[in-house]
């Protein structure tokens, strides 16, 4: 089969496995900063955390934002009635993922819960689901350049962070959960926004072409690289190495704001989670790479066979259900399920929500969550026909 060519019915499904493929990677990754430890016993930043560290909840941002696209119209984005009904249908997903996330903060698992984040960037996307991928994409690095920037300004005059995950007990202070999930919390969402303007550029683009799933992987490759050499080259005279060292690890949401050496220095690092130009460049064109790789390799697959295309699928099958096996893996983490002391509960964890979503492909169902999130703006949607 030629390069870039195939029937429309191949390339929808090459292109829905492949993003399936690339959200199962996002969730082994965040699974894995959850549940190892960060260094070695030698001090030195582990392989994993080296690799998924600020880069696996980026990714899951930038598919929230693929999702918004196919959703709202695909390469063509939807007018009028059905823009009205899509929207809508957003927004009720979006409570709903809101109201779960904010349960799940109760759980005390010492984990910073990102889907009320989620669930406000979702509502933040609303404004842009009617421009096509190139404002989109000028948006997303002026968005990434700019906004870190005001950020900057402005976290210093709000409340500190009280909590690592948006609780219930929060709704009674509205302005200070409202400061977190926007500009202070674990995943800010104005300038996270960033990732999902990414996210709806690409659902915007041909999926199903090889050549568009090449250019997303070289491009996002050499903006990654570009992002680090430039931090790199900037922080070296700004900060000592075991500075770099120190904050290589990641930080919690945006840069330290006050404190000896607190300044505007802290926008050029380039740490997981610091919220910063080079920060969200970086781990936007790692996104970008991820999900180019994914497309062409399910691709490839399919070439091959179709039941190469279908083992992958079934292999990937936790993809298709992130928000039911996220859920999951938060509640194996708590004391009662799966106390911190378990050796090798990595392994476990990983064990489980592969095996649950191969399971759920297999037999071509959704996930329990999936369908009750979905329920509403199912019916939202399905008013269109």
């Amino acid at each position: 089969m030629p390069a870039g060519s195939a029937s429309s019915s191949a390339s929808t499904r090459g292109r829905l496995v492949g993003l399936d493929v690339a959200r199962c990677l996002a969730l082994l990754g965040m699974m894995a900063t959850h549940v190892l430890d960060t260094r070695t016993p030698d001090g030195d930043l582990t392989t994993l955390h080296a690799l998924a560290g600020g880069r696996a909840s980026a990714l899951f941002a930038v598919l929230a934002g693929v999702a918004m696209a196919l959703v709202s119209g695909r390469r063509t984005p939807v007018r009028g009635g059905e823009r009205l009904r899509t929207t809508l249908a957003l927004l009720a997903r979006a409570l709903a993922v809101g109201v779960l996330g904010l349960l799940l903060g109760g759980l005390g698992t010492g984990i910073a819960v990102i889907l009320t984040y989620y669930a406000v960037l979702f509502v933040l996307g609303l404004p842009f689901l009617g421009l096509t991928w190139r404002p989109l994409l000028a948006l997303a690095v002026g968005w990434a350049v700019v906004v870190p920037v005001v950020s900057r300004l402005l976290v210093p005059r709000l409340p500190e962070r009280q909590f690592e995950s948006p609780q219930p007990d929060q709704l009674e202070h509205p302005g200070r959960l409202l400061s977190e999930l926007l500009l202070t919390g674990y995943y800010p969402a104005l300038p996270w926004l960033t990732y999902l303007l990414l996210g709806l550029a690409i659902g915007r683009l041909d999926l199903g072409s090889r050549r568009v799933a090449a250019r997303l992987a070289v491009g996002g490759l050499a903006v990654a690289v570009g992002a680090t050499v430039g931090s790199r080259a900037l922080t070296r005279t700004r900060f000592t190495p075991a500075e770099l060292d120190d904050i290589a690890g990641g930080l919690y949401g945006q840069t330290p704001v006050e404190g000896p050496g607190a300044g505007w220095r802290w926008l050029t690092v380039v740490a997981p989670h610091s919220t910063t130009p080079f920060d969200l460049l970086q781990t936007a064109g790692s996104a970008a790479l991820v999900i180019g790789l994914c497309l062409l390799l399910v691709g490839w697959a399919g070439d091959l066979s179709a039941l190469g295309e279908r083992s992958v699928q079934v292999a990937f099958g936790a993809g298709a259900m992130t928000l039911t096996l996220y859920t999951l893996h938060l509640v194996m983490r708590t004391d009662l399920v799966w106390p911190d002391e378990v050796a090798s509960s990595y392994v476990w964890h990983v064990v489980v929500v592969l095996w649950v979503g191969s399971v759920y492909a297999a037999l071509r169902r959704r996930g329990p969550l999936e369908q009750v999130v979905g329920c509403l703006p199912d019916r939202i949607r399905g008013r269109a026909g």
